[in-house]
């Protein structure tokens, strides 16, 4: 993940809640250019300040341009929920009921099953069902093909993975791939851009 903050009348400009951008090649370098490590003795010498707000602006532009991706996924607050959502992100693969998840932290799968329908508004799967998508447009942003992804986020086959993945993203992952280039580190890069002040 690439954090950038932006100053109040940059930020302004893109949407004031959590978004998912498609984000364009340029938008790509742009991130990687604001966020390179500063110690790496090969990469070039940090931007001067008026440097970095001119990358500021062409990354908010780009932004402004991109389509907004219809997927959101909510973070839970309850301690419970967080701890399910840790093993989850580490994990996408993991295959274990409400119940099963419930046991490892000491709450019963009702409790969890409200809990998500009143603090996320969706159901455990549903949820579970986004968390594997967002993992998914990152492996296929890097390389990967559809059936590597599918089993990689825990489908038990890779015509499921289609189903769902056409069904919040409005297209296969194929064509979402090709339509990203093939080449490994395609141009979405998680990231997130905040306001700095």
């Amino acid at each position: 993940m690439r954090i950038v903050f932006l100053a109040p009348s940059l930020a302004r400009l893109i949407p004031g809640h959590p978004a998912v951008f498609l984000a364009s090649g340029l938008a790509r370098e742009v991130l990687l250019a604001l966020t390179r490590p500063r110690a790496c003795g090969d990469a070039a010498p940090d931007h001067s300040r008026s440097a970095r707000s001119r990358l500021h602006r062409v990354l908010v532009d780009e932004l402004r341009e991109a389509p907004e991706e219809p997927l959101h996924l909510p973070e839970p607050r309850d301690d419970r929920l967080q701890a399910i959502a840790r093993m989850l992100h580490e994990t996408p693969d993991d295959n274990a009921t409400l119940a099963e998840l419930g046991k490892t932290i000491g709450a019963s799968s009702r409790t969890l099953s409200r809990l998500f329908r009143s603090e996320l508004g969706m159901t455990f799967y549903e949820w579970r069902t986004q968390l594997r998508i967002h993992h998914a447009l990152v492996l296929l942003a890097d390389g990967h093909d559809t059936t590597q992804t599918a089993y990689a986020c825990g489908w038990a086959n890779p015509s499921g993975f289609i189903a769902a993945f056409t069904n919040i993203i409005g297209t296969t992952p194929g064509r979402y791939r090709a339509g990203r280039g093939t080449t490994a580190h395609a141009s979405q890069l998680p990231a997130v851009v905040e306001s700095s002040g």
